[in-house]
C-alpha cells in the first residue's frame, strides 16, 4: 500500500505524523488533568483510603483488559480514521453526562469518567497502530514509537502539575470539563488524517468470532509473539502491585504531602524525555529486543530501591533512573510487534497481547490496597522488582528467535 510520505521526506513532514501528534497532545492534556484531579478528589473524599485509591486504577485498567480483545479485532475490520474520530467524540459526550451527574450530587460518578474513556480507547489505540503501519515507512517505525514515548514523557513532567493546578484552583467540575473539551478537539483534529482506504464488503463478509480466533492462533503459532505475551503478563503483575501505591511512598515513606506526588512523576517524566530523546537518535543502532531486556532489568533494580528508600534524594534519583530506561520497554515491545506482524493482523495482535498485560495488572491492582494493609510497602516493591527480573529472563529468549530476522519488514507464517 502506498505510504503517505516517501522514505526520503522528513519524518515530521508526514501528514499522518503531524495529525496524530496534535491529537496525542490534546488527549494527554485531558488524561493527565483527569488522573490527578480524580486522585486528589477521591483521597479528600475518603481520607486517603488505600482501597478507594486502588479502585481508581481498576476503573481505568479493567475496561482495557475486557475490551482490548474486541477493540483489536474491530480495528482490523473498521476504517481506522473513522473509528478514532468517533471514539474521541463519544468520550467527550460521556464526560458531559458524568459531569452533570457530579453536579447533581453523585461524586462517585468520577470513577465512570475513567471507566468510559478507557473502554473507547481500546477501539481507538489499535486503529492508531494500524495507521502507523500503513502511513509510516517500515524503517521509521521505531523512530515513530520513540516519538510517542517522548510525548508521554513530556506530559509526565507537565501533566501532574497541570492536573494539580486545575483541581486546586478550579475544582473537580472544571477539571472534568477540561477533559471533555480535550477529547472533542482531538476528534476535530483527527478529521485531517488521510482518508481511509475503502475495502468493499469487508464489514459485511467478515466474521467477528473467526477473526478473533485467528488473532489468537496468529500469536500462538509465532514463538516470538508468544514470548512477548509472557513478558506482557509478568510486567502487568509487577506494575499492578505498585501502580496504586506510589502516592503512599510519598506520604508514608518520605513523609511528604500527597500533592508532592506530582514532583516524583515529573522527575520520572523528565528522565523519560531524556531517555526517549536519546533513543530517537539511536533507534537504528540498537535492536528492539536489547532495548526491552535493558529496560526490564533497570526497572527491576529501581523499583526495589524505591521501596526500600526513606531518603528524598535517593528516591528521586531512583525515579529518574527508572524513567531514563522506561522508553526502552515501550519502544522495544511496540517495535517488535510492528516489525513481526502482518498489517492485517496488527489490531488483533494488540488485542491479544495488551489484555495479557492489563489483565495481570488488574488482578494485582485489585488487591494492592488490601495487600498494602497486610504487608509493607517494602515487601510490595520487592515482589514487583522480582517480577521484572523474571521478565528479563523471558526476554533473553527473543535474541535467538529474531536475530536472523533483523532488518526485514515482515516474516512469513511459520510452517
Amino acid at each position: 500500500m502506498e505510504r503517505s510520505s516517501s522514505g526520503d521526506a522528513g519524518f515530521f513532514q508526514n501528514r499522518f505524523v503531524q495529525v496524530i501528534m496534535a491529537s496525542g497532545i490534546l488527549l494527554q492534556i485531558g488524561v493527565w488533568v483527569r488522573n490527578f484531579a480524580i486522585l486528589l478528589f477521591v483521597m479528600e473524599k475518603t481520607q486517603n483510603d488505600p482501597f478507594a485509591v486502588s479502585m481508581i486504577s481498576v476503573a481505568e485498567f479493567a475496561p482495557i483488559f475486557i475490551f482490548s480483545f474486541i477493540g483489536g479485532t474491530y480495528a482490523d475490520r473498521w476504517r481506522p480514521k473513522r473509528t478514532m474520530v468517533w471514539c474521541d467524540l463519544l468520550s467527550a459526550i460521556s464526560v458531559l453526562i458524568v459531569l452533570l451527574a457530579i453536579i447533581f450530587g453523585t461524586w462517585q460518578a468520577v470513577f465512570f469518567v475513567t471507566f468510559i474513556s478507557a473502554i473507547l480507547s481500546q477501539f481507538s489505540q489499535p486503529s492508531a497502530m494500524k495507521l502507523f503501519k500503513i502511513h509510516v515507512p517500515a524503517e521509521k517505525l521505531q523512530a515513530g514509537m520513540a516519538m510517542f514515548q517522548t510525548l508521554m514523557a513530556i506530559f509526565m513532567i507537565i501533566g501532574p502539575m497541570m492536573g494539580t493546578f486545575v483541581y486546586q484552583r478550579f475544582g473537580i467540575n472544571v477539571a472534568i470539563g477540561v477533559m471533555g473539551v480535550a477529547f472533542l478537539l482531538s476528534a476535530v483534529v483527527l478529521t485531517f488524517l488521510p482518508a481511509d482506504v475503502k475495502e468493499e464488503n469487508k464489514e459485511l463478509e467478515a466474521n467477528f468470532w473467526r477473526e478473533l480466533s485467528d488473532g489468537f492462533c496468529y500469536v500462538w503459532k509465532r514463538k516470538m509473539l508468544t514470548i512477548l505475551g509472557g513478558v506482557f503478563a509478568v510486567a502487568g503483575l509487577a506494575v499492578g502491585i505498585i501502580q496504586p501505591l506510589t502516592i503512599f511512598v510519598v506520604i508514608e515513606r518520605l513523609g511528604l504531602p500527597k500533592e508532592s506526588l506530582q514532583w516524583i512523576l515529573a522527575t520520572n517524566g523528565a528522565a523519560m524525555l531524556i531517555g526517549g530523546g536519546v533513543l530517537l537518535g539511536l533507534s537504528k543502532k540498537i535492536s528492539p529486543q536489547k532495548l526491552l531486556a535493558l529496560g526490564m532489568l533497570v526497572n527491576g533494580i529501581s523499583i526495589v530501591g524505591i521501596g526500600m528508600s526513606t531518603n528524598f534524594f535517593i528516591t528521586f534519583g531512583l525515579e529518574f533512573f527508572n524513567g531514563l530506561f522506561m522508553p526502552c520497554i515501550h519502544i522495544g515491545i511496540n517495535t517488535l510487534i510492528l516489525q513481526f506482524t502482518e498489517e492485517e493482523f496488527v489490531g488483533r495482535v494488540n488485542g491479544v497481547l495488551n489484555p495479557l498485560f492489563m489483565g495481570a495488572m488488574v488482578v494485582t491492582m485489585s488487591f494492592a490496597g488490601w495487600l498494602k494493609v497486610q504487608f509493607s510497602l517494602v515487601t510490595m516493591y520487592a515482589v514487583s522488582g522480582a517480577l521484572f527480573f523474571l521478565g528479563v529472563l523471558l526476554t533473553a529468549q527473543l535474541f535467538n528467535i529474531v536475530s536472523y530476522n533483523e532488518g526485514t519488514k515482515l516474516i512469513a507464517d511459520e510452517e
